[in-house]
């Protein structure tokens, strides 16, 4: 006669039991929510890439999980660490504004193209910016002689004092067009170095325009860094 186990061992054992076999349930029912799927991603030379497990080549981009029947389960997003991330932003931000410059570019060729049609308009904006330069310079120029005109008379009355103190009269008179005379010529000077700025200005400009006139396309054609003449931009 076979020997029965007490009532409660034989109680545990049928808990045992059922544990067991819940866990193999548990342990088939992912099995199967698993089966089947497939993960998919674009490497960086552009090849589509497909396993049935995540891709580890493609952990800087984003990887979609599919279902057996090609419906999509979810999106992976990349994984970085911190480090990668801020590289990641940096280029990110480098490649922004190089889009950007681009664009800006372009606007800017397409409106010099625009604004200059040919070398005749472009040359009349040179006049009409240096113009109103070199009226300042005939006005200092002018200038010049009238202090040398009047300074004239101040010499010859200075004459008589050789040996001698200078009224202060005369002496302020003459260090007062002394210090005009030196302020005329420095005008002068600032006037012909921005006649030359200019001139350089449009000389880059024209070299430029040329460039997009012969037919290369806004944006296309590497710009010298220029300033702006004030007296038309």
């Amino acid at each position: 006669m076979p020997r029965r186990l007490p009532r409660t061992c034989a109680a545990t054992a049928l808990a045992g039991a059922v544990l067991a076999c819940g866990s193999v349930g548990v342990l088939a029912q992912a099995s199967t929510s698993t089966a089947g799927t497939i993960y998919t991603c674009v490497d960086d030379k552009g090849r589509q890439i497909r396993r049935d497990r995540y891709i580890a080549e493609c952990s800087d981009r984003e990887q979609r999980v599919l279902n057996k029947d090609g419906s999509l389960r979810q999106i992976l997003p990349p994984t970085y660490t911190a480090e990668e991330r801020t590289e990641r932003e940096a280029e990110q931000k480098r490649r922004d504004e190089e889009r950007a410059a681009q664009a800006d570019a372009v606007r800017r060729d397409r409106n010099l193209k625009a604004r200059f049609p040919n070398e005749a308009t472009h040359q009349r904006a040179r006049e009409t910016a240096l113009g109103a330069v070199r009226q300042a310079m005939k006005a200092s120029e002018q200038r010049l002689r009238d202090l040398a005109d009047e300074r004239k008379p101040l010499v010859n009355e200075a004459e008589f004092y050789k040996g001698k103190k200078l009224p202060s009269r005369l002496k302020q008179q003459l260090d007062a067009n002394d210090a005009t005379t030196q302020a005329q010529r420095e005008a002068i000077q600032n006037q012909e170095a921005e006649v030359a700025r200019i001139n350089k200005i449009f000389d880059q400009e024209l070299e430029h325009l040329r460039k997009l006139w012969g037919g290369a396309l806004p944006g296309t054609v590497s710009v010298a860094t220029r300033s702006t003449p004030s007296a038309t931009r």
